[in-house]
């Protein structure tokens, strides 16, 4: 059996190494400083970019190269609040009120079919020849509902498995060996086994997700008709493996209450094994920008595991663009939308900020080892369904299976409750 891709302690080198605990750390809450508005960048702006401002020096080098290569079609950008909901909350506002202030919407990677469905954002199945193997497949799959591309990727994002090679050999393949070796070594150190996303949030459902999807399950069928959710034993077992990590020990004291930079620091401090968590952990786990650090030179990353020790799985995180149909300058707006996901200058601002692109070619010309992984695990990765009510879907996760592996719910109620809510969220509106 091949060696499953793993890579030492390595961190994003050159640029992205500099700004990367300040860009990508932002993405857990607001930037020190920066307010939702209009960023300045233009003094004649033609067309308005709506986005989070969770990576507002990212989007800004995005925006200041187009400007700069149209100085008669320049780009405003307004940024959004960097929470999600805000976001969403301003983008509903905006459009539900026909005011029309945007063109250009900056989506979670899991809004499209909701957005589609509304009628809020022009087809692009037209670009469709402009992006096909030019970017990830899973960033196109995302940015589609009902075989219809309604935006294009613009960002991604992965998780890595970070694991200590100070106390464990090489990085599991399976789930299993990762309970075991986390447990043993963890025990032998006199700290925790494992650290993640375990609150009751959006990134909990990410860590169920990817569980499921290392079982072999699938959320829905091929044409997003049905739910198969409850299909094979998938949701089982990954909810059976959870409360066993709780149960057992394998999962740290308030793993339950534990968001991205709670499982961070205390990796950090060298409380655990193992974490599951995004790429922006490793310049701050390697001491750099003066973090102080425990773990500096004792850590690798690689796949998370799956079930069967084949392959790898991951969320998929990240942002599409997409075309208001609001908007006074579609066509300038689709050329932006186009130019963002496939202009290497573009999509090589954002790996220059420590922010995943989309574009294939980024990852099989770089040179970092990291870098290169996350391309792999990417390639790999499961897009959240975008499916109109992707939300609602979410919150039963949350509201069901949450209680479930605490013990404080029926295991099998938590799974059926999922399942109804999964086949309600492909019509809703």
């Amino acid at each position: 059996m091949a060696e499953p891709p793993h890579r030492g302690a390595g961190g994003w080198r050159g640029p992205a190494a500099a700004v990367a605990a300040l860009v990508l750390v932002a993405g857990c809450g607001p930037p020190p400083g920066e307010a939702e508005g209009s960023g300045g960048l233009a003094d004649d702006p033609k067309f308005v970019w709506a986005v989070t401002g969770a990576d507002r020096p990212a989007h800004e080098a995005v925006a200041r190269l187009w400007n700069e290569n149209n100085p008669d079609r320049q780009v405003e950008v307004y940024f959004l609040a960097p929470t999600a909901d805000e976001q969403r909350r301003a983008l509903f506002q905006d459009l539900q009120s026909r005011a029309g202030d945007f063109d250009v919407l900056g989506l979670d990677v899991i809004w499209t079919g909701e957005f589609a469905d509304f009628g809020y954002v022009e087809s692009l199945e037209d670009l469709r020849p402009e992006v096909e193997g030019v970017s990830l497949p899973g960033a196109l799959d995302s940015a589609q509902w009902q075989d219809e591309l309604y935006a294009l990727p613009y960002s991604s994002n992965g998780a890595f498995l970070y694991y200590r090679t100070d106390l464990v050999d090489e990085p599991p393949r399976t789930w299993e060996e990762l309970y075991e070796t986390g447990t043993a070594a963890a025990e032998e150190a006199g700290i925790s086994g494992y650290v993640g996303q375990g609150d009751q949030y959006e990134g909990f459902v990410v860590t169920y997700l990817e569980l499921f999807w290392s079982a072999g399950g699938e959320l829905f069928d091929e044409d997003q008709t049905r739910s198969t959710f409850l299909e094979g034993d998938a949701a089982e077992r990954s909810l059976d493996f959870m409360s066993r990590a709780h149960e057992g020990g394998l999962f740290a004291e308030g793993f339950d209450s534990m968001v991205e930079d709670d499982a961070r620091a205390l990796f950090q401090a060298g409380e655990a094994v193992y974490m599951r968590n995004w790429p922006y952990a490793i310049p701050l786990l390697e001491g750099e920008a003066g973090e102080e650090s425990a773990v500096a030179g004792k850590f690798g990353v690689a796949p998370l595991p799956t079930f069967d020790g084949e392959g790898s799985t991951s969320a998929l995180g990240g942002l599409n663009n997409a075309v208001s149909t609001l908007s006074d300058s579609k066509e300038l707006a689709r050329e932006f939308v186009l130019w963002a996901a496939t202009d290497p200058g573009a999509q090589e601002a954002l790996i220059e900020h420590s922010i995943a692109p989309t574009m294939l070619s980024i990852y099989e010309e770089a040179e970092d080892p990291n870098v290169q992984l996350l391309g792999e695990i990417l390639t790999e990765a499961h897009p959240r369904p975008p499916v109109p009510g992707y939300n609602s879907l979410s919150l039963a996760v949350q509201d069901n299976v949450y209680p479930a592996y605490l013990g404080h719910e029926d295991p099998r109620k938590a799974l059926e409750a999922v399942d109804r809510a999964a086949g309600e969220a492909l019509g809703q509106e």
